[in-house]
C-alpha cells in the first residue's frame, strides 16, 4: 500500500503545502462578491467510453482554450498568437480608456469562484494564474468571433469584422483555410471551453457598454458563428438565452436540439421511465399474406362500423369472446397436427397467422419492458436502400430534429437537412459527449445520430439521401460520409426518445408488412434453411431409385410384385 501511494504521488507534480493553504483559504473565507451557489457545472471532461473510440476528436490539435489542455507542449505554439491578440486589445484600450490588461485580470479575479464552479474537474491553479489565463484566452476568442458579427458603427467608425494582419492566415470568413477550420474544430470541443460570461465582461470593459448592450453584441457574434458551423438548422436565440448558456458548445447544442418548452416538444422529447415505451424498435419479424390480410382488415372495419350500433352490441361481444376465438382456431390446430401439415406448420403460421401471435405477444412484451432501460439491440432499422426498395419515400423536413416524422398512409419518411464538411464529425461527436454529460433527460441528439447510423450503411445510402436534398455532402466522397455515420455507433447510456422511437417503430412496421420483404424473409428463413435437408433428401431418393433400377435389371420386378399382363380384348 505504501509503494502504491508513493507511485501515485510521484506521478503528479503535487504541492501538498500549497494544497493545504488553498483549503484553509476556502474554509476561512467570508462572504465573497461572487458566490458560486447556483452556478451549474457546464464544462465537463469527455467520458472515457467516447474518447477511447477516437481520442483526437476530443483533444485540441492547434489551440488550447481554458485550463484543461493549456499546458500541453504541442499546443503552446499558438500561445504567441493569443498574446498578440491580447496586446492588440490592450493597445486599443489604452487609446480609448487608458487601461491595461491588468485591469481586466483584476476584474476577472473577482469571479474566481464562479469560474471554478463552471468546471467539472478541479483546477490546480492559483487565482492569479487562472485570471491571466482566462483574460488572454478571452481576448483571442473574442477577436476570432468578431468576424461573425455584423458591423457596428460607432463615433470613430470601427467595425467588428476587421481582422489583424497577424491573424489573417488563421481567421477566414470563407472557411477555406485549413488553419481556420482547425481552430473552429478546437473551439467546439467540450474540454476546450471558457465561460461565456467572460466574453460579455470583456465587451463591457473594452467598449464601456452596459450589460444589455454587451449581451446583444455577444449574441450576434455567437449566433453568427453557430449558424456558420452548425450541421443542422438552428433555432433563433435571443440575447438573454445566449447569456444563459455556459459556453460556445452549449449555445450550439441549445440551438440545434429541441428543448421541451412547448407541448409538442415535450411529447417529442419525453423519456419513458414508466414503461410507456414503443412496442419494439427493431424491424418487424413477422410476415404477412398481403391480399388475405387486406381483405380481413376491410371486412373487420366494415363489420365494426355495423356492430357499433346498439342492437348489435351483444353480437359484437359474442364474436369477440374468447370461446369463439378458440373455436375458430380449432381447425388450424387439427390441420397442423396431421403429419403432412405439421411439416408446413411454421411456414403457414409465418405467412397467415403471424398477426395474431404478434398481437398476443405485444401486451406481454410491454409489461415485461416496464421500468427497464432500452436494449442495445432495440435500434434496428433498415437502411435507406432497403427502405426505398420496399416503397418508402424519403422527403425533406422543414425543421430540425423535432420535425422527423413518418406517414404510414403514404410511406413517407421526413428527415431534416444536415450538412457534412471537414468540421462536422468533431462537432457532432462533442455534441453527443456534451449531451451525455449535461442532459438530465433523454439523449435526443444521441438518438438522432443512432437513427442516422442505422439507416446509413453504404455510400449508396448517402447518395440516395443526397439526391433528395436531405444530406448535403461537402466531404471528398459519399463513402467518407458513410464512414462518418457508421463510426457514431456508441453512446454513454441507452435512452428512449418518444418522438424518434415512435418514428422508428412505425417505419419498421411499414417495412415488415411489404409483400416483397415478407417473401424475401420467407425464402431466407424457410427455403434456404431447408436447402441442405432437401439436398440430402434428394440424394437419398436418387440412391434409392438407383438401387431399385439395379435390382430390377437383375431380377424381374413384375414377378416379385405379382404383376401379370392382361391380353388385349379379353374381358
Amino acid at each position: 500500500m505504501g509503494s502504491r501511494r508513493e507511485d501515485s504521488v510521484s506521478s503528479h507534480s503535487f504541492d501538498e503545502q500549497r494544497w493545504v493553504i488553498q483549503i484553509r483559504q476556502h474554509l476561512d473565507e467570508d462572504e465573497l462578491e461572487e458566490d458560486d451557489n447556483g452556478v451549474p457545472v457546464s464544462i465537463f471532461t469527455v467520458p472515457k467510453l467516447l474518447s477511447a473510440i477516437k481520442p483526437e476528436a476530443f483533444k485540441p490539435q492547434l489551440v488550447a482554450i481554458g485550463p484543461y489542455h493549456h499546458w500541453k507542449p504541442e499546443l503552446y505554439e499558438m500561445q504567441r498568437y493569443k498574446l498578440s491578440a491580447a496586446r492588440r486589445a490592450q493597445k486599443k484600450w489604452r487609446k480609448s480608456q487608458s487601461f491595461k490588461l491588468q485591469s481586466v485580470v483584476d476584474q476577472i479575479s473577482k469571479f474566481e469562484r464562479r469560474i471554478r464552479a463552471c468546471y467539472h474537474r478541479y483546477l490546480d491553479l492559483i487565482g492569479e494564474t487562472l485570471a491571466w489565463m482566462m483574460a488572454v484566452d478571452a481576448c483571442f476568442l473574442l477577436e476570432f468571433l468578431k468576424v461573425y458579427g455584423p458591423p457596428i458603427h460607432e463615433g470613430e467608425g470601427r467595425s467588428l469584422v476587421r481582422v489583424s494582419s497577424r491573424m489573417a492566415h488563421l481567421v477566414d470568413f470563407t472557411r477555406r483555410k485549413s488553419a481556420h477550420n482547425a481552430i473552429v474544430r478546437d473551439l467546439m470541443m467540450m474540454e476546450n471551453q471558457i465561460p461565456l460570461f467572460l466574453l460579455r465582461k470583456l465587451l463591457e470593459l473594452e467598449n464601456n457598454w452596459g450589460s444589455s448592450r454587451a449581451e446583444e453584441a455577444l449574441a450576434e457574434m455567437v449566433s453568427g458563428f453557430c449558424a456558420e458551423i452548425s450541421p443542422m438548422k438552428i433555432m433563433a436565440f435571443s440575447a438573454s438565452e445566449v447569456a444563459e448558456s455556459g459556453h460556445l458548445l452549449d449555445v450550439l447544442y441549445r440551438m440545434m436540439v429541441p428543448w421541451p418548452n412547448s407541448k409538442e416538444d415535450q411529447d417529442f422529447a419525453q423519456d419513458e421511465p414508466d414503461g410507456t415505451e414503443p412496442e419494439s424498435s427493431g424491424p418487424s419479424t413477422t410476415g404477412h399474406c398481403h391480399h388475405f390480410r387486406k381483405l380481413l382488415s376491410s371486412l373487420r372495419a366494415f363489420f365494426s362500423s355495423i356492430l357499433s350500433s346498439s342492437p348489435f352490441r351483444q353480437l359484437q361481444r359474442l364474436l369477440t369472446s374468447r370461446p369463439l376465438k378458440l373455436l375458430l382456431k380449432l381447425p388450424r390446430m387439427i390441420l397442423t397436427s396431421l403429419p403432412l401439415f405439421s411439416f408446413l406448420k411454421a411456414p403457414l403460421e409465418f405467412l397467415v397467422f403471424s398477426d395474431e401471435n404478434n398481437d398476443e405477444g405485444t401486451s406481454s412484451n410491454k409489461e415485461a419492458s416496464i421500468s427497464k432501460p432500452p436494449l442495445m439491440e432495440e435500434l434496428h432499422i433498415p437502411s435507406v436502400t432497403d427502405l426505398c426498395n420496399a416503397g418508402v419515400t424519403l422527403s425533406l423536413a422543414t425543421g430540425g430534429i423535432s420535425s422527423i416524422q413518418f406517414d404510414p398512409s403514404t410511406g413517407s419518411l421526413s428527415l431534416p437537412s444536415i450538412s457534412l464538411d471537414v468540421n462536422s464529425e468533431i462537432i457532432i461527436r462533442n455534441l453527443v459527449a456534451f449531451e451525455a454529460a449535461s442532459a438530465p433527460g433523454p439523449l435526443i441528439f444521441t438518438r438522432y445520430t443512432e437513427l442516422m447510423n442505422g439507416i446509413i450503411d453504404t455510400e449508396k445510402d448517402v447518395a440516395l439521401m443526397r439526391e433528395r436534398g436531405i444530406l448535403l455532402n461537402r466531404l471528398k466522397s459519399d463513402e467518407e460520409a458513410a464512414e462518418l455515420w457508421n463510426g457514431m455507433s456508441r453512446s454513454v447510456r441507452l435512452t428512449k426518445v418518444e418522438g424518434l422511437d415512435r418514428v422508428i417503430e412505425e417505419v419498421n412496421k411499414y417495412y415488415g408488412r411489404r409483400w416483397r420483404v415478407v417473401m424475401a424473409k420467407f425464402v431466407r428463413e424457410y427455403v434456404y434453411g431447408w436447402w441442405r435437408g432437401l439436398t440430402v433428401l434428394a440424394a437419398v431418393a436418387l440412391l434409392l431409385l438407383t438401387a431399385v433400377q439395379a435390382f430390377c435389371s437383375v431380377y424381374i420386378c413384375s414377378r416379385w410384385l405379382s404383376i401379370t399382363a392382361t391380353p388385349v380384348g379379353r374381358p
